[in-house]
């Protein structure tokens, strides 16, 4: 008999106290994962464009309710649970060994919740795969040609953003997203994805963190101390995890091509500008990167230093490090085998994309 079947067969003949019924729920999620990583078209097929759209219609329409972020409240509620679950062992209200078993229940429920309603999107087919986009060789030579291609890319498409209007970016970017699906293979709509600033911008902002979304209420946060010329990106790269995209790498990538294929030259300039970054920090110790970068005019030149200055006077280092460390802990634990490394991963997807014209077709 199949070692699942044995598991299955353990689970619904064998008469667990009530208290085990979610941990025990939590070991067979993890044997799901383990098993759901080595099908990732079945993933694909039933769970990203089967379940996951319908969850996360039910639940945006839910959380945008409300005007603050639910997901923060529940982290928060976390947060205090740990202080008072001992405070109410220490004051013998309740036992030590309740107090572990109610702790356990909760991450365990936490755990469950986490993959079921998004984080099973961690295990579709890698992106090229899926958009049937071919993978090129990278050498020095393309990445150079396409380096000084983004490089005029972002010269070109420049504007200032004092007036912009951030319900407007949001429609452009939806507007974007809506004409992309289906060669994206987004499930849109699949919901709502009115932006909610951070609860605690300030905090995260000393963590270099721009924004994130939130699974368990399908929530998009972004960093209220974000300038506005990086606004547009940062929407977008949240804005695609909403849509099932989990890697940090993809979701760069979506953000840049829905961005800098819109007739917005707001949406163009912050994914170009964003994008380049990446590229100025992969191509920095090339021999002709100093010929190459002195093509950058000076405006642009003005607003990389303006962002770098921004969030270095942001920053507070032990902080950051703490949080880099644990999301590239949280990282490879979903397979992402480079863990916080993956945001540059979307240096290759550009190149590839770039070099794939039938893509356009």
């Amino acid at each position: 008999m199949h070692i699942f079947n044995l598991m299955f067969l353990f689970l619904f003949t064998y008469k667990f106290p009530r208290w085990m019924i979610m941990p025990v729920l939590a070991v067979f999620t993890f044997l799901l994962i383990e098993l759901l990583a080595l099908n990732p078209d079945l993933v694909e097929k039933y769970y990203s464009f089967g379940i996951y759209p319908v969850i996360a219609t039910v639940l945006s329409h839910f959380s945008s309710l409300f005007p603050f972020s639910l997901v923060d409240l529940f982290y928060m509620m976390l947060m205090v649970l740990p202080i008072l679950l001992v405070l109410l062992a220490v004051l013998r209200k309740i036992s030590a060994k309740t107090a572990g078993k109610a702790a356990l229940n909760v991450f365990a429920k936490g755990y469950i919740a986490f993959y079921f309603l998004w984080g099973f999107n961690y295990f579709r087919p890698g992106l090229n795969q899926r958009l049937g986009m071919d993978e090129q060789v990278t050498d020095e030579a393309i990445f150079l040609e396409v380096f000084e291609n983004l490089i005029d890319q972002t010269n070109v498409s420049f504007t200032d953003f004092e007036n912009m209007d951030r319900d407007e970016i949001d429609n452009l970017v939806e507007t974007s997203y809506k004409q992309w699906a289906a060669k994206l293979k987004i499930p849109f709509p699949a919901g709502k994805r009115r932006p909610k600033p951070i609860t605690f911008s300030r905090f995260f902002a000393r963590a270099g963190i721009s924004g994130y979304y939130g699974p368990f209420f399908s929530e998009v946060h972004i960093n209220r101390h974000n300038l506005p010329v990086e606004y547009p990106f940062v929407l977008a790269h949240e804005k695609a995890h909403q849509l099932g995209i989990t890697s940090e790498a993809e979701a760069n990538f979506y953000a840049w091509l829905v961005c800098s294929q819109s007739n917005s030259k707001h949406l163009r300039y912050s994914a170009n500008l964003a994008v380049l970054r990446y590229f100025l920090n992969h191509g920095s110790r090339l021999t002709e990167f100093s010929e190459i970068v002195a093509k950058l005019d000076e405006s642009v030149v003005a607003d990389l230093q303006k962002i770098r200055k921004h969030w270095l006077e942001l920053r507070v280092e032990k902080i950051d490090q703490a949080a880099g460390k644990v999301n590239d802990a949280y990282l490879k634990s979903n397979k992402i085998e480079q863990g916080i490394q993956d945001y540059r991963g979307v240096v290759k997807f550009v190149m590839d994309f770039s070099a794939d014209s039938l893509f356009l077709e």
